[in-house]
């Protein structure tokens, strides 16, 4: 084996290792039963969290840090591997520990149908409408959404806008009432849908047009 093999083998396991390390987390503005058992599990041991409510806010994020202070570890209030350990006494859940691969494929699918034209109805790489778009990009990575944009709104959990992450669902309202768009957050405000005007396009979440129709969003990852 070559040194240039080696050593670039040796950085495609750092990376990898890397992504896995940074999905492997409970973070401020996570929610859900994790969470409330985190919460649960902070207060036994004398740190204020508040309610134990399944969302992950500053009140949480400080009971974290004070947590890792008293344990020696760099007090970034994000629940790495090693903090959970401590704090729950079990290795952190293996789902938290895949969802970075899943990400990435949900995010770099999403990209490949830029331009595809939109049709009503349309859930193929012919043409897509917006919740056509997101389902059959979602599809690809095992993972099976409702036909409809209000119907996808009912899944994962919510996620405040200062709290988005890449393959979170963001849903505006457009034509109807409530949550008629849908689309794949990417990065640095932006996020892909397939939209009536250009087909499937890049566009920021805080434009004149879309920013005034922003109605919220999911995480399914």
């Amino acid at each position: 084996m070559s040194k240039l093999f080696r050593t670039m083998l040796f950085c495609m396991v750092l990376l990898c290792f890397s992504s896995l390390a940074y999905a492997a987390a409970y973070q401020k503005g996570d929610q859900g039963e994790d969470i409330a058992l985190i919460q649960q599990r902070l207060s036994s041991l004398g740190y204020e969290t508040g309610a134990a409510d399944g969302d992950f806010g500053t009140v949480t994020e400080n009971a974290v840090k004070n947590f890792q202070r008293d344990k020696g570890l760099e007090a970034d209030g994000i629940i790495g591997t090693q903090t959970y350990q401590l704090l729950m006494g079990r290795d952190i859940p293996v789902s938290r520990a895949t969802s970075a691969t899943v990400v990435r494929r949900v995010t770099q699918n999403a990209m490949k149908y830029t331009g595809v034209p939109y049709v009503f109805g349309g859930t193929t790489p012919n043409g897509f409408d917006c919740s056509g778009y997101t389902r059959y990009v979602f599809a690809q990575s095992g993972i099976y959404l409702p036909r409809t944009a209000d119907d996808q709104f009912k899944l994962g959990r919510s996620v405040s806008y200062y709290n988005l992450r890449p393959g979170d669902l963001v849903f505006f309202t457009t034509y109807a009432p409530g949550p008629s768009h849908v689309g794949i957050y990417l990065e640095n405000g932006k996020f892909i849908s397939s939209t009536s005007s250009r087909g499937v396009m890049v566009s920021r979440l805080d434009s004149g047009y879309w920013g005034s129709r922003y109605y919220g969003a999911r995480r399914i990852l």
